[in-house]
């Protein structure tokens, strides 16, 4: 059925005329300070009948109006909202960054099938069962926070290559400088600075935060004042990276 289609019996099934979603699109328009919510009748037409595509303001209006949820109402278009992380994991950026807060309504990942497996085996044949890392990292996406290493961040390399998808941990914030038997053991920090992130190794000294990168790594410790000038996001519970470039 095409997108019109369903927009205009969403209409109909409510008792909505074009003149009734015109007077309330105004209102919207009003409520937000901008024109461009406004659906004319003329044009709310051409949306039912004439297979134009209604512009980001006016298909929050329609949604508004009709009551329709926004991301299902874009899969009418073709826009597959549920799909956006998917995509947007295969697009490296050149700066460490964190991700927006996975929505819970979410399609579900390995903890549907009772958390992590005690034997090693391939997951799934199907990548879209796999969840946003695919890896079967993520059993509680409520707690934790995804998290990008940039293309050109080498502060962990080799042990987090640039690219690498992190799990932050907003709970786990305190700083142990000790404790750890080997470099693998040691917590690896995401820590957001003046001039962006740092995902590193980290130990404190009274005021300051020493920031240590990894010793094959190029890049040199820094020493910012905490909290003034850094903030511990969280710790590193999780990572997924490819071992060789495709």
């Amino acid at each position: 059925m095409v997108p019109g289609t369903c927009l205009r019996r969403a209409r109909e099934r409510l008792g909505l005329t074009y003149r009734d979603v015109e007077h309330s699109s105004y209102e919207i328009a009003q409520r937000r300070g901008r024109p461009e919510f406004i659906v004319r009748v003329s044009r709310l037409a051409d949306i039912e009948n004439g297979g134009v595509t209604p512009s980001l303001y006016k298909l929050y209006t329609l949604c508004a109006v009709y009551h329709l949820d926004v991301s299902k109402v874009c899969g009418w278009y073709d826009v597959p909202f549920e799909e956006q992380l998917g995509d947007a994991l295969n697009q490296a950026a050149p700066r460490t960054h964190l991700w927006p807060a996975v929505r819970s309504e979410s399609r579900a990942g390995p903890s549907d099938s009772g958390g992590p497996h005690r034997r090693t085996e391939i997951v799934a044949e199907d990548k879209e069962s796999l969840g946003p890392l695919g890896s079967g990292l993520i059993y509680d996406r409520s707690r934790f926070q995804l998290a990008s290493i940039g293309t050109d961040d080498h502060w962990m390399e080799p042990l987090l290559r640039p690219g690498a998808l992190v799990l932050v941990d907003p709970n786990r914030r305190h700083v142990e400088n000790s404790g750890w038997r080997n470099q693998f053991e040691r917590p690896i920090y995401f820590v957001e600075v003046r001039d962006g992130y740092r995902c590193c190794w980290c130990s404190r000294e009274r005021e300051r935060l020493i920031l240590q990168p990894h010793p094959l790594s190029p890049c040199i410790p820094e020493t910012p004042r905490f909290p003034d000038e850094a903030e511990i996001v969280g710790q590193v519970a999780g990572l997924a990276m490819r071992l060789f470039a495709t």
